[in-house]
């Protein structure tokens, strides 16, 4: 009887360290994707895509929501942003900046960095003539570690992937469903002309990230709130070279028209603004 009691007790040991292990797994899983979405690779098939049938998309992770206040802060020890909240998007924030944190992050949760960065050289490639800044930036392409969209990826997780049903902007033909920007991004819902004051008046801002309806894939605000950095140059993506990055999705203080998934932003890399932020992507 004893040595069954024994044999019973070693057996719930290891039924409960094996649970254990797999829920400790499944959490591990959880707590590292639990705000990135696994994109399924294919061919483009919204047709309001600049990419429409000319670009294949591997799988690849994306944020699920911009990146947050309280996501820098953890990572850079300061806020830049012009309206301060723990769940607002990071805001004035250059492409530099957006690079840079990618790096300090991938370290500081174990991964190994995408971006070299040579920031004591100047970066032939940029032609600007107003960028003070112009590091010469490179990948590690099999890096598993944090990373900006390239604008194809971009367009294909903003436009749902394999799941798209071909809306105009990022989740809904309806901008309103799906985005903030000048029109509905402050007290009053406004009509009229965009001017300036007027937005100031109504106390036009950043809103809460994944306060909008998210699109097909479950992804939030990729239109309007923040305009977003992407890795690519504007001028061409053939050539590896420019004066201004892209930029896409809009923001607050912009037309709605910017905030179709198919809009093709551009901003200076050393750029920043209270309507400038990013959100991160990964290799699978």
């Amino acid at each position: 009887m004893r040595k069954l009691v024994v044999f019973l007790l070693m057996v719930m040991t290891v039924v409960i360290s094996a649970c254990s292990q797999t829920n400790s797994t499944n959490n591990d899983n959880s707590k590292e994707n639990d705000n990135f979405i696994l994109v399924t690779g294919g061919p483009i098939v919204n047709t309001t895509s600049n990419y429409y049938g000319e670009e294949t998309i591997s799988d690849f992770y994306i944020g699920k929501y911009e990146v947050t206040q309280k996501e820098w802060v953890e990572v850079m020890g300061d806020n830049p942003s012009y309206f301060i909240g723990d769940n607002l998007p990071v805001e004035m924030v250059s492409w530099y900046d957006a690079i840079e944190y990618s790096n300090k992050r991938s370290i500081s949760e174990g991964l190994e960095p995408y971006y070299n960065i040579e920031s004591d050289k100047v970066d032939p490639d940029n032609i600007s003539e107003y960028d003070p800044i112009k590091w010469i930036v490179t990948i590690n392409e099999d890096a598993n570690g944090y990373r900006l969209p390239t604008e194809a990826e971009w367009e294909y997780a903003a436009s749902g992937g394999q799941l798209s049903e071909n809306f105009t902007y990022s989740g809904s033909d309806t901008a309103d469903d799906v985005s903030w920007y000048w029109r509905n991004a402050g007290d009053e819902y406004l009509t009229g002309d965009w001017h300036w004051p007027i937005l100031e008046d109504n106390n036009n801002k950043t809103k809460e990230v994944g306060s909008k309806e998210a699109n097909e894939l479950g992804l939030f605000d990729m239109s309007g709130n923040v305009r977003e950095w992407c890795w690519d140059w504007y001028e061409d993506a053939e050539i590896p070279s420019g004066s201004f990055r892209v930029v896409k999705g809009g923001g607050w203080i912009g037309d709605v028209s910017n905030n179709e998934i198919s809009f093709r932003g551009k901003f200076e890399a050393s750029g920043y603004g209270p309507d400038q932020g990013f959100r991160l992507a990964r290799n699978r």
